[in-house]
């Protein structure tokens, strides 16, 4: 009976305030945080403390259960706008395009450069290889290297790889390669970032091994004279793409320092902080192999001049320099 007392008692003094507070969250639950007056926004933070101290109590002397149960409820709800995000997730993905994602590319400036040594470096030592001795094409690739843009086929063909022909039999052929190109780059990226947290040794590994298997398939087009041809079909959208491979791998270096050199924190919270960071830009990545996709589906299939692909990769280059690496103000100036 005493109990029972008591627990009245506790609900009668605090019952108008959890009322008021459950008024107030059932208003913002049907129309929105916008539709509260200004004395319900300033009551709301108040009210949630007093309802958090009530459950508190009500915990500690062990009152009914159905009061504990009607104030953890009426907790739970009010923590969601006190706390909760207060933009919608279109807001939330334009901050991260127009904010998040690009500062977080300049924040990185360094890694992404390692990231970039790494990649063009294993794609300049294949090309140079190859061009001396086209034998390392077979080393880098293997003799069982199943697709024909390899040293032995002819001009023609490699030409006829590169450039779309309505009527021509080898269209199925160069969609099924840019198709790999991009699937590969696509696993490449995402495994570079995934296996940073080994000390960036893989990342490194993974971005080398990339920049040889496009640098030895570049040295075979330029072997036979079809070089700038050759570049304006990748660059169209291996600007983007190649790009997004880079950014991974600096995402991975970013784990991997982290790890690798945790400071005054244990290796754990040192990579859990880095990889706020690292995931933002690996989210971006994905966002950019998506434009890459499209720039390749269309490119391939509605652009033959070499003047229109140099362009477009021109385009893609200096739009991607402006947005991650100007400044925020100075363009919304």
């Amino acid at each position: 009976m005493s109990d029972l007392l008591k627990s009245y008692r506790f609900r009668e003094e605090r019952q108008s305030d959890w009322q008021k507070l459950d008024l107030i969250l059932t208003k913002a639950e049907n129309g929105g945080v916008k539709n509260l007056s200004d004395e319900q926004m300033l009551a709301l933070p108040r009210l949630y403390r007093q309802a958090v101290s009530s459950l508190s109590v009500a915990r500690s002397i062990s009152l009914d259960q159905n009061v504990v149960n009607y104030l953890e409820s009426l907790c739970t709800r009010s923590y969601f706008f006190v706390y909760g995000a207060r933009t919608t997730l279109g807001e939330r993905m334009m901050a991260f395009l127009r904010k998040d994602w690009p500062d977080a590319v300049s924040r990185s400036l360094w890694t992404t450069l390692l990231s970039a040594l790494f990649f063009f470096g294993g794609w300049a030592l294949a090309f140079f290889l190859c061009l001396q001795d086209m034998e390392w094409f077979w080393t880098f690739h293997g003799h069982n290297f199943f697709d024909g843009r390899n040293p032995d086929a002819s001009v023609d063909y490699l030409r006829s790889t590169i450039y779309m022909d309505p009527d021509s039999p080898g269209d199925g052929e160069l969609a099924a390669f840019s198709s790999f190109l991009f699937n590969n780059n696509a696993q490449i990226a995402l495994l570079a970032f995934a296996l940073g947290f080994a000390f960036g040794i893989p990342t490194a590994w993974l971005l080398v091994y990339n920049g040889v298997t496009i640098g030895s398939m570049y040295a075979v087009f330029w072997d036979k004279g079809l070089g700038i041809e050759f570049t304006g079909w990748l660059m169209i959208h291996g600007v983007t793409e190649l790009s997004a491979i880079v950014l991974a791998g600096a995402a991975g270096f970013i784990i991997g320092r982290a790890v690798a050199f945790p400071g005054g924190r244990t290796r754990l919270a040192s990579a859990r902080i880095a990889g706020q960071r690292a995931a933002t830009l690996a989210m971006g990545c994905v966002v950019m192999l998506i434009i890459a996709a499209i720039l390749e589906g269309f490119g391939r299939q509605l652009i033959n001049s070499d003047a229109a692909r140099f362009a477009i990769a021109g385009g893609t280059l200096v739009f991607w320099l402006v947005y991650f690496y100007v400044p925020r103000r100075a363009m919304d100036a």
